[in-house]
């Protein structure tokens, strides 16, 4: 890539970051971030809850404060000095909320702490800042003993949350009751406590640091050396003992790792690879990095990966090992490939698990890492294809939003203050040259939020104790320990096509070929063995089958109603082995009852606003109907949108000459769906939107649901029918009040801009994209957000109830379960004994639970012994266990309360 074309991509990303930025401060600031689809501050209290994501928000202008440093490696001098006099001015830490100890640390201290030490550098080289008189990191003491009050337990572990006014567990606090923690949560410390010790000289800081780290240390599993995911604070159990290198652990590692980069303390790098060793030992299942049991690491404990592994190439890059962190980045590149975006979950197979993507930064991050590395510009082009999908997909008129479904190109009204942080600059610095950053990067460290701390902090304040607690622990195998890296200046240019060869196998794994290997079938049972049962293949009334189940310890009752209720109790099995078994054929058949409830429901279709100014920038969530046109199998419907009298859509609409030709927009109530559609048709409307009556229900907060028809025959609807919630619904109302005349596109998924605007007057950086990128197969059929949580089928105790499926006419609204959190599941999967021989399979590859590739064509010879399979409607009660089986059981643990 010439070095004018890297400028040219490097100014691309200053526009963008001036895009973001600048709508921030014009339409949210002093608010915590932006709300880019309505153009406004997000305030914590005044929107409906988003749960554990609204922890970050302490209404303290998180987006500013996170993005101080950005400014300053953007060359962005003049705007970084006047974001620190709003900083001092406006923004107040005494506030009573209630605030993640994690998040805030991550992002407000470290952005403070950021922020100072660039503000530092810039006055000793004497044009800016030469006011500042360690303002910023007098309010990061301020806030860092407003967070030391959550160290208070016997462990040392910090509760997860932490009132900014009240602190822990006085009455107004509300706070301080909670048990649990997650391991990334008590171990993302240590580099900003540090620093801040290093900076003061107040040594208290990192003391408490460093003590929940040798906590952390002293309970990892002995025999692995790895962490849970979640620990008691008090008592340090593992709560959830399932380990991996994403959601909930990802930056334990990174911290132990940077903290001997930043501190020089060897302890760090003992510990950190004592866990990389175990890492690459169960987790890495090259390209693939897959959650084990910390007690039977050779079980993998699920069946898909989250998006937050992305920042562990380059992870490994700091390592020094370089093949691995090709190998995953390229896999990850490929998902991109396919989905635009990396999807905040994806199975195996690379299917879609959970479907948002809240423009998250670490694959850009790894990126720019392995670039440093190998100064191969292949990673240059994966920049540009970042660049070119934000601009293309992601971005709005008021900054750029997060994708609620990244098979639909739905939005999310969301701009999360990392974007800021991190985004802009790993992308900016990927494509600059020295000279492009007025100081030296090498001379600091990034945060895991990107924030930048100096490396002089080494050797200043050393004034803490250091105990090597960690040989205490295990005996070390120095073979283990390397002290130096690979020196990549010798190892690429002596064979430049050394990275291409480690790619170049996983180019098609994504969309041609099944991966091999993924699922390590003879580490994953004892006897070698298949287990002697398939779910897929069971039947109820096959004697040989009901033998087997009564070895797996697996009951079959008949119930008074007809049903058929599987029930598993491990300690009745004939042995271990066959108790595994019978656990892996309830969680087969649990897996086979989400499937045929996916299959079952129509997947979220898209409202596209095409005019202008949105120009295709805006896209919402919109439910399907199941009746009319059906938007998956014919040409997308495009129009203006004209509002129907009566509004409600339920009598014969008195001005048809409005919606004649149009888009009509029904609200929601008194009459069905089906009614409403005939009305607008009779019309003359050329499709339907019906908009939700309940004011402000939203997609960010309520589960997606089709419309059901009338229980009549519907076949004379012949219109399209999309349902929005309030929300979404007002964005478009509100265009017609600023515009008048607002068109929009029906479509299964977000359209290219590019063939939308064709002959139009469009800014370049909408269509200056690649647009075959955006017309590539995506799955559309899948609502992959629904996933069962093994919690109910790694008991002891097991239930399935095998029933009739309900009829879709039942109801007038089914609901869709949120993508990111998933619903709660019942304990029951329902057969009907008499359907056992049809089972609709899916037409994309699979990875089975043994490990095999299973394709189209096996599938379908395989229909006629598979169940059928959907949910039952009641949560049977689980036994309780001996505690001689729990380490076996939970091997096959997903929890419900995954949280990213």
């Amino acid at each position: 890539m010439s070095r004018e074309e890297k400028q040219k991509l490097g100014n691309q990303v200053l526009e963008m970051f001036d895009h973001a930025y600048g709508n921030y401060m014009e339409h949210a600031y002093p608010a915590d971030e932006l709300m880019p689809l309505t153009c406004r501050g997000r305030v914590r209290g005044q929107e409906p809850s988003r749960g554990d994501v609204d922890d970050a928000l302490g209404k303290f202008s998180l987006t500013l404060i996170d993005s101080l440093d950005t400014l300053v490696v953007l060359n962005k001098t003049k705007e970084f000095e006047d974001a620190v006099r709003k900083v001092l001015r406006d923004v107040n830490l005494d506030n009573d909320v209630v605030v993640s100890v994690f998040e805030t640390n991550i992002r407000v201290l470290g952005g403070l702490l950021g922020g100072h030490s660039l503000a530092i550098m810039l006055k000793e080289k004497g044009e800016y800042m030469q006011w500042y008189n360690d303002e910023l990191l007098q309010m990061a003491k301020q806030l860092g003993y407003k967070l030391l009050p959550a160290f208070n337990t016997t462990s040392g572990l910090p509760y997860p949350r932490i009132n900014l006014k009240f602190g822990i567990r006085k009455p107004e606090a509300r706070t301080g009751t909670e048990t649990d923690t997650c391991t990334a949560c008590a171990g993302t410390l240590i580099l900003e406590f540090a620093a801040l010790s290093r900076f003061t000289g107040a040594t208290i800081f990192e003391e408490y640091a460093r003590k929940a780290l040798d906590f952390l240390w002293e309970k990892r599993q002995r025999s692995s050396n790895l962490v849970g995911v979640t620990i008691n604070i008090h008592t340090g159990d593992w709560v959830r003992k399932d380990s991996g290198v994403g959601a909930g652990i990802d930056s334990y590692y990174e911290y132990l790792l940077k903290a001997y980069v930043l501190l020089g303390d060897d302890s760090f790098l003992e510990r950190f690879n004592t866990h990389y060793d175990a890492i690459m030992r169960y987790i890495s299942q090259p390209p693939l990095l897959l959650d084990v049991h910390i007690h039977k690491p050779m079980l993998n404990a699920r069946t898909w990966m989250d998006a937050l592994l992305a920042f562990f190439p380059g992870l490994q890059v700091l390592k020094g090992d370089i093949r691995p962190a090709i190998e995953t980045h390229e896999m990850l590149y490929q998902v991109i490939k396919k989905h635009n975006f990396l999807p905040e979950a994806f199975t195996t197979d690379f299917r879609v698990h959970w479907a948002q993507h809240p423009l998250r930064p670490e694959f850009a991050e790894s990126t720019y890492f392995l670039y440093k590395a190998t100064g191969d510009p292949y990673y240059l082009e994966v920049g540009k294809t970042l660049i070119e999908n934000l601009n293309k997909y992601a971005r709005v008129p008021c900054g750029f939003a997060a994708m609620k479904d990244v098979r639909t190109g739905s939005h999310e009204d969301r701009m999360d203050s990392f974007f800021l942080a991190e985004m802009f600059k790993y992308l900016y610095l990927l494509f600059a040259d020295k000279e492009d950053v007025i100081f030296d990067i090498e001379d600091y460290i990034f945060t895991t939020e990107a924030h930048l701390l100096p490396l002089w902090l080494s050797t200043t304040n050393q004034r803490i104790s250091k105990k090597n607690t960690t040989s205490e622990y295990t005996e070390l195998d120095d073979s283990n320990f390397d002290w130096t890296c690979p020196n990549t200046q010798i190892l690429f240019p002596n064979d430049p096509l050394y990275a291409q060869s480690i790619r170049e196998p996983l180019k098609n794994v994504v969309d041609k070929s099944c991966p091999r290997g993924i699922i390590r079938v003879e580490e994953s049972f004892r006897s070698g063995a298949k287990p002697p049962l398939r779910a897929r293949d069971f039947m109820a009334t096959n004697p040989e089958h009901l033998e087997i189940l009564k070895k797996m310890g697996v009951s079959l009752i008949h119930l008074k109603d007809g049903r058929v209720q599987l029930v598993q109790h491990a300690i009745q099995a004939a042995s271990s082995i066959d108790a595994e078994d019978g656990l892996r054929f309830m969680q087969e058949m649990i897996e086979l009852s989400s499937q045929q409830q996916k299959e079952q429901q129509l997947p979220p279709r898209a409202v596209q606003i095409v005019s202008h100014p949105f120009f295709g920038r805006v896209v919402l969530t919109a439910g399907p109907a199941q009746f009319g046109l059906d938007l998956s199998k014919h040409k997308e419907t495009r129009g203006f949108v004209a509002s129907s009298k009566p509004y409600n859509g339920c009598s014969e609409l008195t001005n048809p000459e409005a919606v004649m030709g149009k888009i009509a927009l029904i609200q929601r109530g008194q009459c069905m769906f089906a009614e409403k559609a005939r009305n607008i048709q009779n019309a003359g409307a050329i499709g339907g939107i019906v908009i939700d009556d309940n004011e402000g229900s939203s997609s960010d907060t309520a589960p997606l649901f089709q419309m059901a028809g009338d229980g009549k025959d519907t076949d004379d609807i012949t219109i399209p029918m999309l349902f929005l919630f309030s929300k979404e619904g007002s964005i478009i109302l509100d265009a017609i009040r600023e515009y008048e005349e607002v068109e929009v596109l029906l479509s299964d998924k977000a359209k290219d801009r590019a063939a939308i605007l064709k002959g139009k007057m469009i800014p370049s950086y909408i269509v200056n994209s690649n647009p075959e990128t955006e017309n590539e197969e995506q799955p559309s059929s899948e609502n992959d957000s629904q996933n069962q949580s093994a919690e109910q089928i790694a008991s002891s105790s097991q239930e399935v109830d095998l029933v009739d499926q309900e009829s879709p006419e039942e109801s007038s609204l089914n609901s869709y379960p949120e993508s990111l959190s998933p619903a709660d599941t019942d304990n029951a999967a329902s057969i009907s004994p008499s359907e056992q021989n049809s089972n609709p399979t899916e037409n994309h590859e699979t990875t089975s639970l043994d490990g095999e590739c299973t394709d189209l064509e096996q599938s379908e010879t395989e229909e006629d012994s598979s169940p059928n399979v959907s949910w039952g409607k009641k949560v049977q009660p689980i036994d309780s266990i001996l505690a001689d089986w729990n380490e076996d059981i939970e091997a096959f643990e997903m929890m419900e309360k995954d949280e990213l």
